[in-house]
């Protein structure tokens, strides 16, 4: 019987990577369900070729021009449509979609799916008390795509992050690596002059620009160290960054048992992508062991005073709270300004760091999140008052 999925966000560079995959393996899946924001014309064309029942657009525009075409897909406008569309639980749902905007349907289509792939880290590090809760009032498997995350996982055995795998008696540190992104090697004094152009260069991966300016900045890493602590039950303070820049090893595991476990793979998505579907009957393309690279893993510490960003850890909270969502609000903001040429690049860090002083922001580090709709409040605030406080 072939197994149903859900791929939220198919329209994205990971949604279609996962289509890719399913396209070489149609005999043992069924797409069930593909949502984009507004690109309607990709969505149409991956419905047809993959017999998708079932679309939810949520750019209105794009969805009264959807309907407008004769398909027979039922087309939807939100996701308080799911109960509609699934009868009972489905095997698997992809979550690709960009931004804090990932995090609603998150949380309503966790009882739906029995397991669920995250390329969302705004959901996890904005919302993972009310994830957690989700995930084990309806029994769902979670599994991080993103390729630090996804190693990790891989190292702890697949073991269910719900369970914690008794994480704090039985690792001793956890170590992520950074690529450094494209300015690693440039000066300080030289960042100011950062066109668009050069922050959306990544040296390693191929990735949209909000997420290439992340990692420009090295907000990606400080993302994803708050993440790491929330599905594996770490200490912030156990959890390192190594600047590696072949973006060949993805964690190290340091146990307490003495054991150290390394895993490494290509810079390709596809990788954790293909490794969260239960695939038997084909594999992807072989690649040999990269020998050079592990001859000379050159693993460095970040330089703080140049990436000032990764200081934000220091006193970060060890659990999740509004400031979190603060956190990711300001900086999405700032990145979106910077695309738009209305602040420079060294202005995201800057500001950030102002944003996240403010006495009404730091507050904020000791209420937890009640509901969706708290945390959606806060979004909000802090986005409008990062736009004021940058315009000038």
């Amino acid at each position: 019987m072939k197994k149903k999925i859900a791929i939220l966000g198919s329209t994205g560079s990971i949604g279609k990577a996962l289509l890719n995959i399913i396209k070489k393996n149609k005999n043992d899946y069924e797409i069930v369900l593909l949502t984009a924001n507004k690109n309607y014309k990709e969505i149409i064309k991956q419905a047809k070729l993959y017999n998708v029942k079932n679309i939810i657009i949520n750019n209105k525009k794009s969805y009264e021009k959807l309907k407008k075409n004769n398909i027979k897909t039922k087309i939807y406008n939100n996701f308080d449509n799911l109960k509609l569309i699934f009868k009972k639980k489905i095997d698997y749902t992809m979550n690709s979609i960009v931004g804090f905007s990932g995090l609603d349907p998150t949380l309503k289509i966790i009882k739906f799916t029995k397991k669920i792939a995250i390329a969302n880290k705004e959901s996890i590090i904005c919302g993972w008390n009310l994830i957690e809760r989700e995930l084990k009032k309806n029994n769902t498997e979670i599994i991080p795509v993103d390729s630090e995350h996804f190693s990790i996982w891989s190292l702890l055995n697949n073991y269910k992050i719900k369970n914690q795998y008794q994480n704090k008696k039985l690792i001793n540190e956890i170590i992520i690596t950074a690529s450094g992104g494209p300015f690693l090697k440039k000066p300080y004094k030289e960042l100011n002059k950062i066109t668009v152009k050069d922050a959306i260069n990544h040296p390693t991966w191929k990735m949209g620009k909000k997420i290439s300016v992340d990692s420009a900045t090295l907000a990606n890493k400080l993302f994803e160290v708050i993440e790491a602590q929330r599905l594996f039950n770490i200490k912030i303070k156990d959890i390192k960054i190594k600047i590696h820049k072949k973006s060949y090893i993805h964690s190290i595991i340091n146990f307490n048992n003495g054991l150290i476990k390394i895993c490494a793979h290509h810079p390709d998505m596809r990788i954790p992508i293909y490794n969260t579907l239960d695939i038997k009957h084909s594999k992807l393309t072989r690649r040999d062991v990269n020998y050079k690279i592990l001859n000379k893993l050159d693993l460095t510490d970040i330089d703080t005073n140049k990436f000032k960003l990764i200081k934000i850890l220091k006193d970060y909270p060890n659990k999740c709270t509004l400031f979190d969502t603060a956190l990711v609000a300001s900086n999405d903001e700032l990145v979106n300004m910077f695309l738009k040429k209305q602040i420079k690049f060294l202005d995201i860090t800057k500001k950030l760091i102002m944003i996240l002083k403010m006495k009404e922001i730091k507050k904020l580090k000791n209420i937890v999140p009640k509901n969706y709709n708290e945390i959606s409040d806060i979004n909000q605030f802090v986005r409008l008052k990062t736009f004021k406080q940058s315009i000038n």
